[in-house]
């Protein structure tokens, strides 16, 4: 029983590749996934709940005073997604798409 039982560089290599393929399968099913889910409606209770406006420049700032210019789902902590997309998924409005120019009253400052 002196033999070692850590794997050989080449099995060890194989698992790494494996590993990443199978991280890249899942990447592209998550976006092809994304890119079924239907786009949010200002009309969805949630959305109204959450005063959710398709383009934040129509947001009136009297009626929503924590709304501040410059504030868009596309800045927001909340939002997921490739950047370049319009719409994408929010962590707040589960199983549907945000517009990137939208925005809500959960708003949050990325980092």
């Amino acid at each position: 029983m002196s033999e070692s039982m850590s794997p050989s560089r080449r099995d060890a290599l194989k698992q790494l590749l494996l590993v990443c393929g199978a991280a890249g399968a899942l990447q592209g099913h998550r976006s092809a996934l994304a890119a079924e889910l239907p786009h949010l409606r200002p009309s969805d209770p949630t959305a109204v709940a959450l005063a959710y406006h398709d383009d934040a420049s129509t947001v009136d700032a009297k009626q929503f005073p924590t709304y501040q210019p410059g504030q868009m789902c596309s800045t927001c902590l909340q939002l997921q997604g490739n950047p370049t997309d319009a719409w994408r998924p929010c962590s707040i409005f589960a199983g549907k798409l945000v517009n990137a120019n939208g925005w809500c009253t959960v708003w949050v400052k990325k980092a």
